[in-house]
């Protein structure tokens, strides 16, 4: 290991050790670009700092409300097919009616460029260093955003009187848009999809060790996972470096890992957005996931997280490996065929409307 990954370790060994629950948001904190160091002269907030950013204008989109698409991704088979699925399906809505979608870009964790550089607008952040994700590659999320935030140059702002407003989705790659999205977000609030598996108020013992009671009641911790929500650029760059820490503070505690598994990160993030004062507007009409959600009615976004399994009368299976099937993990080493079957008659909408958009 050279000397460069050495004090890159070192650093973030420290941001984590650093985290006691009662610093570990510090809203009107300077913003600089240099990493976290020891202080010689007392204990310093360990967030990774954002620099500054001069304000632009860029003509006709002063009068839009665009947000840039964000979506992080390792160099898998598994996310690349989807990534360029969602990206796909992004293109297409892009300039639909109602539209405030402006660009795109993969925030690729690899450290290194693939062969899909070209294809899709792609951003390159290193990953965490080896065995600090302890396995849970997600935690290499909000480390890629706090990285991406940093150093990228990201156009669609706009302007009104006196201030700069500059928003951004984060997605995922298992994301399928189905309609043009609007800027759902307003008045410095978020726009957020609440997920009925986050539950701040069952889980508060846990949450008090990185959400101190002076902070205020548990409630102010929104049942959000990081996607989708359209947020501030002024309010993630505050927010991405806290769920970078906490993410990690949280996977090191055996108690909080037990707790949250695999949303984990999710609750991090959550937890951030209420650490920095960051509420958000809860829109159950933001996605669905099928095959629990059976229409796609006013929905923006498919999430096919689940697998769907239904005998051939078109009756759901879950749990139970169907005659027709659909799981985006039976395609972690080969991209799903172009000939994917079509589920047979009586399988809701919202699962035929998913395995059309792969076809």
């Amino acid at each position: 290991m050279g000397c460069g990954n050495v004090f890159f370790t070192l650093i973030i060994t420290l941001s984590v050790a650093l985290i006691t629950y009662n610093i570990l948001i510090s809203a009107n904190a300077s913003l600089k670009q240099e990493l976290p160091g020891p202080s010689t002269s007392s204990i310093i907030d360990p967030i990774i700092q954002m620099p500054v950013e001069k304000s632009r204008k860029y003509g006709s989109n002063a009068e839009k409300r665009l947000f840039h698409t964000a979506v992080t991704a390792s160099d898998s088979v598994y996310n690349t097919w989807q990534c360029r699925v969602m990206y796909y399906w992004f293109k297409k809505h892009k300039n639909g009616p109602n539209s405030d979608m402006g660009g795109f870009t993969r925030i690729l964790h690899s450290g290194k460029p693939d062969n899909y550089m070209n294809e899709i607008p792609t951003f390159i952040a290193q990953p965490l260093p080896a065995g600090m994700d302890q396995g849970y590659i997600v935690l290499n999320r909000p480390w890629a955003f706090v990285q991406w935030l940093q150093k990228a140059d990201i156009k669609e702002e706009y302007e009104i009187p006196d201030f700069l407003i500059f928003y951004i989705l984060m997605a995922e790659p298992d994301h399928i848009i189905v309609k043009p999205i609007p800027n759902l977000s307003k008045d410095g609030l978020g726009a957020a999809f609440p997920f009925f598996y986050i539950e701040p108020k069952k889980y508060e013992s846990v949450l008090r060790k990185y959400f101190p009671e002076e902070k205020g009641p548990i409630t102010n911790i929104d049942p959000i996972g990081n996607s989708p929500v359209i947020v501030g650029k002024d309010s993630l760059k505050k927010i991405a470096p806290t769920w970078m820490n906490v993410s990690l503070a949280m996977k090191k505690d055996p108690e909080t890992d037990k707790a949250f598994g695999w949303v984990l990160e999710m609750y991090a993030y959550a937890v951030s957005s209420a650490l920095h004062g960051v509420g958000n507007i809860l829109y159950k009409d933001f996605m669905i996931q099928p095959p629990w959600d059976t229409e796609i009615g006013n929905k923006f976004i498919i999430h096919y997280t689940y697998g769907c399994d239904y005998d051939l009368k078109g009756r759901l299976t879950y749990g139970k490996i169907g005659e027709w099937r659909f799981d985006k993990r039976s395609f972690d080493t080969e991209a799903p065929p172009r000939n994917l079957p079509l589920p047979p008659p009586g399988v809701p909408e919202s699962v035929v409307s998913l395995t059309s958009t792969l076809l």
